[in-house]
C-alpha cells in the first residue's frame, strides 16, 4: 500500500479532531498548572494518533464489508482497491504501537492513565466494531464528543500534573480510598465544552448529510430519530453553548481574559452554520463543521500559549 493510500485509509486529515484537544489540554496544563512534561507529551501523542488512525481504518474496513450496495459504498477500501489482508495488518500494527506507547505512559505516570486508557480503548473499538457499533447508533455524537473532547483533554492535562493528586488512590487496612479534586476536574471539564461540542458537531454534520444513505445501510443515527431540521438546530446550539462557556471561564479567570477574543470567530462560525442549514450536502458543506471546530479551538490554543509566553 502506498503512503497516499494509507493516508486515505486512516483519513489523516481528520486526525486534527484528536490533535486539537491534545493541544488544548497541554496548553491548559502550561497556563493553569505551570507544568509541562515533554517525554509524556511525545509518548501520549504517539499513542493517541496511532489509536485514532487504527479506529478510522477499522471503520472504513467495516463499512466496506457491510455496505449493501457497492455502487453506493463510499468507503475508501472500495474506492482505492486496497487489499483487505494488508489493511488488517496495518490495523494490528497501529493498535500495537498505540498499546505499547500507552503502557510506557502508564509507567511514567500512574494507574489512572491505564484505567482511562483501557476504557477509551474499549469504547474506541466498539465505536466501529461489534454487532451494533456505537457509530451506527444515536449515541455516536455523545460518545465521540465526550471521549475525544473531554477525555483526551483531561488525559493531556493529567500527564503533566499526575503527581499533584488531582486524582489519588490509597489502600490502607483493606480499605480503598479515592481522592478527587472536584474543583480542578470541574474546571477541566468546563474548559473542554467547546471541544466536546465541536467534535460532536463534526459527527452530527456527517450524519445530517448522510441520513438517507445511512438508513439504506442500517445506520440509524441521531438525525434519523430527531429529524434533519431538529438536528440542524442542535448543530447551531452546540456552538453557542461553547461560546457561553468560554465567556464564563474567562470571567472566572479559569482561562485568560484574552480568550474572549475567540468570540470574534462567531462571525465566521455563524456563516458556516447557515451554509450547512441551507444545503446539507456532504461534498459541499460538511467541511464547515471541521472549519468551525478548528476556528474555535485553535484560537483558544494560540491565545493561551501567547499569554504564557508573554508572561515569561
Amino acid at each position: 500500500m502506498s503512503i497516499s493510500k494509507f493516508f486515505e485509509l486512516v483519513e489523516i486529515k481528520t486526525k486534527l479532531a484528536s490533535v486539537i484537544p491534545f493541544s488544548l489540554g497541554s496548553a491548559f496544563a502550561i497556563y493553569r498548572y505551570k507544568s509541562f512534561n515533554l517525554k509524556n507529551f511525545i509518548i501520549m501523542f504517539i499513542s493517541l494518533i496511532c489509536f485514532d488512525m487504527a479506529t478510522t481504518a477499522i471503520n472504513n474496513y467495516i463499512d466496506n464489508t457491510k455496505a449493501k450496495n457497492s455502487s453506493e459504498n463510499n468507503s475508501l477500501l472500495t474506492k482505492y482497491g486496497a487489499n483487505k489482508s494488508k489493511v488488517l495488518l496495518i490495523i494490528f500494527i497501529l493498535l500495537a504501537i498505540a498499546t505499547t506507547a500507552g503502557i510506557m505512559l502508564t509507567l511514567n505516570t500512574n494507574i489512572i492513565v491505564l484505567l482511562i486508557g483501557i476504557i477509551s480503548f474499549i469504547v474506541g473499538i466498539f465505536y466501529t466494531f461489534g454487532p451494533i457499533p456505537i457509530s451506527r447508533m444515536p449515541l455516536g455524537e455523545v460518545f465521540s464528543g465526550f471521549f475525544m473532547g473531554f477525555v483526551i483533554i483531561f488525559l493531556s492535562v493529567y500527564i503533566h500534573i499526575f503527581d499533584t493528586n488531582i486524582i489519588s488512590f490509597t489502600y490502607q487496612n483493606n480499605i480503598l480510598s479515592v481522592g478527587i479534586n472536584l474543583l480542578e476536574i470541574g474546571c477541566i471539564f468546563l474548559f473542554s465544552i467547546p471541544a466536546i461540542g465541536g467534535i460532536a458537531n463534526i459527527m452530527l454534520a456527517n450524519n445530517i448529510c448522510d441520513v438517507e444513505e445511512d438508513i439504506k445501510n442500517n445506520r440509524f443515527t441521531l438525525p434519523y430519530y430527531i429529524g434533519r431540521p431538529m438536528a440542524l438546530k442542535l448543530f447551531k446550539l452546540l456552538y453557542y453553548i461553547g461560546y457561553v462557556d468560554i465567556v464564563l471561564l474567562a470571567l472566572l479567570k479559569v482561562i485568560p481574559l484574552a480568550s474572549l477574543f475567540v468570540l470574534i470567530t462567531l462571525i465566521k462560525v455563524n456563516k458556516n452554520i447557515k451554509l450547512l442549514q441551507d444545503r446539507p450536502i456532504k461534498n459541499e458543506n460538511f467541511v464547515v463543521s471541521v472549519k468551525n471546530f478548528l476556528l474555535i479551538n485553535t484560537s483558544q490554543v494560540i491565545i493561551m500559549i501567547f499569554i504564557v509566553m508573554a508572561s515569561k
